[in-house]
């Protein structure tokens, strides 16, 4: 230990006659370059003391520990959360696959929108759920969940390029689609069969963060073609 002390007082001599400052990098250098300087010297391990705001003063060897418990509990809360995001996915899945066969059991257009409008505002606990569509169609059928008022505008801004649109919209555009206005966020869902865009579905939570552009679409892609087509076979889009 003291040849390696005296070494590193050489190191130190050496870069003051220079007039280079020991810095804390030609330190770090040093032992990067040298791997072994703590096995040849093992009693520093427990020996040299460090400054811990919450235990006073500590060895490297307990700061060590103290890193590795940390480094230990984050990992286990990056568990616990992917956990939780499974359970939550896998809950989802099986929601939409309840879903897919009632909307398939639906026997009427106005069947239809009662099942999308309960499972969206009971089962999901979302706050609106409104179905847009194209005018030119002339749909014969009265529901509580059709906008009847002009949407084109909010779907040409909204859904020109996008197949969704996740986020907060205009008071005008909420106006328009649910007859009110919603303080919280929004999905946007274009409907399209055989490539031709039919209108939209719209649905609110009054969680401003709930809907978000990084949401997933898969299962969303699924749920909106499925409901395409049934609107097509009950409406004749």
């Amino acid at each position: 230990m003291k040849k390696e002390i005296n070494k590193m007082n050489d190191v130190q001599q050496s870069i003051n006659s220079d007039d280079i400052p020991l810095t804390d990098e030609l330190v770090v250098s040093y032992l990067q370059d040298n791997p072994e300087f703590f096995n040849r010297n093992n009693s520093l391990m427990t020996s040299l003391r460090l400054v811990d705001e919450q235990r006073g003063t500590v060895s490297l060897v307990e700061r060590q520990q103290q890193q590795l418990r940390h480094k230990v509990h984050g990992l286990e809360d990056e568990i616990t959360q992917l956990m939780s995001i499974a359970t939550h996915n896998e809950q989802l899945f099986v929601l939409y696959s309840d879903l897919y066969l009632r909307l398939l059991d639906c026997q009427s257009a106005e069947e239809l929108l009662d099942c999308l409008h309960q499972v969206t505002t009971e089962l999901l606990s979302l706050s609106s759920f409104k179905l847009w569509l194209i005018p030119a169609n002339n749909i014969e059928v009265a529901h509580h969940s059709l906008s009847t008022n002009d949407c084109a505008g909010v779907m040409q801004n909204r859904l020109t390029n996008d197949e969704y649109y996740f986020g907060r919209l205009q008071e005008s555009e909420q106006t328009l689609i649910f007859s009110k206005p919603c303080s919280g966020s929004v999905v946007l869902i274009k409907l399209t069969h055989d490539e031709k865009p039919v209108g939209f579905l719209a649905i609110s939570s009054e969680d401003a963060h709930h809907f978000d552009p990084r949401m997933d679409t898969l299962l969303l892609n699924q749920f909106k073609r499925l409901v395409a087509k049934l609107l097509h076979q009950q409406l004749a889009l």
